[in-house]
């Protein structure tokens, strides 16, 4: 299914990149603000730095891509080919696309309901995720999870329970080390979830086994409508491991969330044990779909981080001042992102949903192979037949 994916999409782009040089010529500096980074019992980050010109186009258009997906699947909610729980990460984009870009697939990454930008990065196609929002069987879950239960590999989710994920994230990571694999989790959670005591509970398993564990709260200042100073007795969420190192990041620069990524990788795989992240940034949309995002902060709240602070806008003035990119080439390839994601917003429009049988609700419970005969339902007439593909007393 992953195949036809966010690499799949690099093909659009790939005129840009053919012609780049491998040398070091390609690589260019970067120098952060001294606002980037705050640390908590650690040195931060170094403001300054070399990455490749590659790197750099690649977070554009990963951040591109994902302005538009999400703007699509606004449309397709607001024309009601979207049903149920939706949440937008507009404005957001610089994290996932930040993290994804310092890390490799072989690192793990697990976060909340406001999952689509990770999904993408981390391998699914624009077409899986939307059609999974619209609930068709090309969809990241085949059509059966909806918004907050999207998958690809190495990214396990899209998770709907609050906080719930946190405690997943450390096993992630304990897996890793039990491995011996040079290997972190990326382990996400909001501001609106960093008071639940799962993550204390998580925090203290991290440390007393030092797992490779990145706690990274994304701190957009609301959980749903309140505000961070309302719900939190400390708002700097970094402080929160106590006896864990912590790191804050400007969330709206990529470049920042980068750096902070890689750092944070590296300081996990050296042995150093966990670190806490709090990545600052702002939402543009509402909680969900359903939520205006207008009856707790004011519109010009809103057009105020838009105008000043948007991830994309930032990098691209990053890549006119330092001659990586012209303004006509940024704008092909803005044009291209959009085409990408009008067609597959058709594609995924057209596929069929989930056939309307019994046998779909039973798929993908156990690795196939290792099944049992039969999975025991609340009742005699519930229990499944693996060998039959069938109710085992046949009633429905």
């Amino acid at each position: 299914m992953f195949r036809a994916s966010r690499n799949a999409h690099k093909a659009v782009f790939g005129a840009a990149r053919r012609g780049m040089a491998t040398g070091s010529s390609d690589l260019v500096s970067i120098q952060l603000p001294a606002s980037s980074f705050e640390g908590y019992e650690l040195d931060v980050p170094s403001l300054e730095f070399e990455t490749e010109k590659e790197t750099l186009l690649q977070m554009y258009k990963d951040m591109v891509v994902i302005r538009r997906m999400e703007m699509a699947a606004d449309a397709l909610y607001k024309a009601k080919k979207i049903r149920g729980f939706c949440h937008l990460s507009v404005g957001q984009e610089a994290i996932a696309v930040g993290i994804e870009n310092a890390i490799t697939k072989q690192d793990s990454v697990i976060t909340s309901y406001r999952c689509h930008g990770f999904a993408y990065v981390r391998g699914a196609s624009v077409k899986a995720v939307l059609g999974e929002l619209m609930g068709k069987r090309s969809g990241v879950s085949y059509g059966k999870g909806g918004s907050m239960h999207m998958f690809a590999p190495g990214f396990y989710g899209g998770n709907g329970i609050v906080g719930a994920q946190v405690p997943l994230g450390a096993g992630l990571a304990f897996a890793h080390k039990y491995r011996g694999e040079k290997n972190a989790t990326f382990d996400l959670y909001g501001d609106g979830a960093a008071n639940q005591g799962q993550v204390f509970e998580a925090y203290n398993m991290a440390k007393l086994w030092d797992l490779p564990c990145i706690f990274a709260c994304e701190n957009n200042k609301y959980g749903m409508g309140t505000s961070a100073s309302r719900s939190s007795a400390l708002t700097d969420y970094y402080k929160r491991g106590q006896y864990i190192p912590g790191l804050k990041v400007n969330g709206m620069d990529v470049l920042a969330c980068y750096q902070a990524s890689k750092f944070a990788k590296d300081w996990a795989v050296s042995g150093n044990g966990p670190l806490v992240l709090e990545y600052e940034t702002y939402r543009y949309g509402g909680h969900s779909m359903s939520d205006p995002g207008t009856t707790y902060r004011t519109r010009e709240e809103v057009q105020h981080m838009r105008s000043r602070n948007d991830p994309i806008a930032g990098l691209k003035a990053t890549l006119l001042d330092l001659n990586v990119a012209s303004e006509d080439e940024i704008k092909a390839w803005d044009k291209d992102a959009r085409k990408y994601v009008d067609e597959q917003v058709a594609e995924a429009e057209n596929d069929a949903p989930p056939e309307a049988k019994m046998s779909i609700l039973f798929e993908d419970i156990y690795v196939p192979g290792s099944e049992v005969k039969e999975l025991r339902g609340r009742i005699s007439d519930d229990t499944w037949n693996f060998e039959k593909n069938d109710f085992s007393n046949r009633v429905y």
